[in-house]
């Protein structure tokens, strides 16, 4: 079963955004783009690679180039379980 974001941020993970440019197959002088996102590890990134590996051997568009930026959106510090909750009128 896949875990929640939530579940991925708590563990360290945070939000990885890519874009991918790469050639037509049938029209090498043309530059295309394709934006990916999912919740990866820095600073080694190992699903931003797979996929990297993915493309290579799977899609026909050579890559030209990719740009990537993570963020973490919080960290085990930042979060806290609440267990009540109390209402001042």
């Amino acid at each position: 079963m896949d875990e929640t974001p939530t579940e991925l941020m708590l563990k360290g993970y945070g939000l990885t955004t890519a874009e991918f440019f790469y050639r037509m197959p049938d029209y090498r002088n043309v530059l295309n783009t394709f934006v990916w996102q999912e919740y990866d590890l820095a600073p080694d990134h190992p699903r931003l690679f797979k996929f990297i590996e993915f493309w290579q051997d799977e899609i026909e568009g050579p890559l030209h180039s990719v740009r990537f930026t993570h963020r973490k959106m919080i960290s085990a510090g930042e979060w806290r379980q609440v267990v009540g909750e109390f209402r001042y009128h």
